[in-house]
């Protein structure tokens, strides 16, 4: 939000701009919304001990880059380390995570804090616990003669239904934008080449890469930097699982922000794993996915620089929160602070 501070400090931490032409830029846009992922991790002093707690982690779409501090820490036997027998299982665009979760076939999923916000208005008893990313990925990708956000009041943009109800209605409240611009997004770059006066919606290590690999020169928005608040890739379980498995989920989420920094270090053991989950990846696409994940600062940047990968706050939540009670897409009375819990990520420090 404008003059908002929690929004300002995500501004210092990521590129404006992200200039595809010969400059790099990628990944491929998991739908945002899909909900969630929980963290699970243990004490930061628990001696090694055999795998014995099973955690069915869904992920929020196939495997990829954004998914390697979950399969690093399970190929590096990070899990196993801390007592955990951790079964990663892909998403897609046709599954309901919060469903299956809340459902009993998941412990634990990937998120987005505007998706619980929702569920937990509505009364569905999940909580966020750790965020992989400090800031959602998404962004707005451009032809190269559109030099600012601002720039496309009047133009087309092709948005996904989901969208709807995340940040196309933070954009018109930003940037004036007005409903007439919004069209469906078909999850392929064809009508975008096809037209040089639309833009669409796209995640910084997906479809600029797609974009430079067919050498259209374009401009990347990452909404992070102009101020778009949730948290990325956020782990997510329910209120009962929580309450049966505290010593399960803090467990998870040590393993898996260790998994983190491991991987932005060195990815080949993740990487290993996602290409048996999902052989169409190619090495090319996880290089410049990582490659990104370390130049925006994704998992390292902002709060996370000084309290450690996946930490959380209360004013990061409320500048959420804010924005979908004046967006009329949360009521305000919604008891916002029980959709994530600090509890689990408050002591770890793990930093990179």
């Amino acid at each position: 939000m404008p003059g908002d501070g929690a929004a300002a400090h995500l501004g210092d931490t990521v590129s404006e701009e992200i200039v595809v032409n010969n400059a790099a830029i990628s990944r491929r846009h998991a739908i945002a919304g899909v909900a969630g992922a929980l963290a699970v991790a243990g004490a930061s002093h628990r001696p090694v001990r055999a795998a014995s707690d099973k955690v069915r982690f869904l992920t929020s779409w196939y495997a990829e880059a954004e998914h390697g501090g979950f399969y690093q820490a399970k190929a590096t036997g990070l899990y196993a380390k801390n007592g955990l027998d951790v079964d990663i299982q892909m998403g897609g665009p046709q599954i309901n995570a919060i469903q299956l979760l809340t459902g009993g076939d998941a412990d634990m999923t990937m998120g987005y804090d505007i998706q619980v916000l929702t569920a937990v208005e509505h009364g569905v008893p999940v909580v966020t616990v750790a965020a992989s990313f400090q800031f959602d990925l998404q962004g707005i990708l451009a032809h190269s003669d559109i030099k600012s956000l601002a720039d496309l009041k009047g133009h087309k943009i092709l948005l996904a239904s989901s969208s709807h109800t995340t940040f196309w209605p933070w954009l018109k409240e930003k940037y004036g934008f007005t409903e007439d611009q919004a069209a469906p997004y078909t999850f392929n770059l064809q009508p975008f080449f096809a037209d040089p006066s639309i833009a669409q919606q796209a995640y910084a290590t997906s479809e600029p890469f797609q974009a430079q690999k067919a050498n259209m020169p374009v401009n990347f928005f990452l909404l992070a930097k102009f101020g778009y608040p949730p948290y990325g890739s956020t782990v997510i379980t329910t209120q009962q699982f929580i309450s049966k498995n505290p010593s399960v989920v803090k467990r998870f989420v040590q393993a898996t922000m260790e998994g983190w920094k491991s991987y932005l270090e060195n990815p080949a053991p993740g990487n290993a794993l996602i290409k048996i989950d999902n052989p169409k990846m190619s090495d090319e696409q996880l290089a410049y996915s990582h490659s990104q994940l370390k130049a925006t600062g994704a998992v390292t940047s902002g709060d996370a620089s000084k309290l450690g990968i996946g930490t959380m706050t209360d004013a990061r939540w409320k500048v959420t929160r804010d924005f979908l009670v004046r967006s009329n897409l949360l009521k305000d009375g919604t008891d916002w602070k029980s959709a994530y819990s600090l509890d689990y990520i408050k002591n770890l420090h793990v930093i990179a």
